[in-house]
């Protein structure tokens, strides 16, 4: 199993294209949810849709971004030197059961975003590989289907932006992952939504990151 992080932070509607394909205004600081650490799996392993997703119909949705590693613990970071606190990115999944996200949770997104294997990542990718954080092409693919192409040149807020605003009096501890935001292309936004099922297979790849394949199954 790959290793569960001390934290996974998760930033929504950081692409303006997808705030606005979900009818949602640009934010004006970054959006922050919480993913339960439980729910990361790696390469090749199952996204399993749980029975409690059949509450509120079809609903599992795909959603491709950068994931950044923090090498260590970070606290009231300057933006000019945020990522030096990098240790690297890799691919990540930010499945998202869209009931649960948008109505069966209070209002808050962390449960429906949490189930277990939830959180597809691929291998880490030193940071001094990658490069510029915000010059890399992203594409997803739902069986064979593309589904998003963008650049992380269109974030809203850039890695080094959210590394400072999220450590500002609060300590981000080493392991921790940032997940960055997705492009637009999501399945719940097309007409008619297209939500995960049994047979899909997900990628994800992330010029000099890497690819992140995911085959999805429906709980027993």
């Amino acid at each position: 199993m790959t290793s569960r992080p001390p934290a996974i932070l998760a930033i929504g509607r950081n692409y303006s294209d997808h705030a606005k394909e979900l009818g949602n205004a640009v934010p004006q600081r970054p959006m922050v949810f919480f993913k339960n650490p439980a729910a990361v799996i790696g390469h090749d392993e199952p996204i399993v849709i749980p029975t409690i997703c059949r509450e509120g119909g079809p609903q599992v949705d795909f959603e491709g971004e950068l994931a950044v590693i923090l090498g260590c613990d970070c606290r009231d970071v300057p933006i000019e030197s945020a990522l030096s606190r990098v240790a690297g990115y890799a691919v990540a999944n930010d499945v998202s059961a869209r009931w649960w996200q948008n109505e069966g949770a209070g209002g808050q997104f962390s449960r429906g975003k949490s189930f277990d294997t939830f959180c597809p990542l691929s291998a880490i990718v030193p940071a001094s590989f990658v490069g510029d954080p915000q010059e890399l092409r992203i594409q997803t693919f739902v069986s064979g289907e593309i589904m998003q192409d963008s650049s992380t040149k269109s974030m809203i807020f850039p890695v080094a932006q959210l590394i400072a605003d999220l450590s500002r009096g609060m300590t981000l501890l080493a392991g921790s992952i940032i997940l960055t935001g997705s492009p637009a292309g999501v399945g719940h936004a097309r007409k008619p939504p297209r939500y995960l099922r049994q047979g899909d297979v997900v990628e994800i790849r992330i010029e000099r990151v890497g690819v992140l394949r995911n085959p999805v199954v429906d709980a027993d």
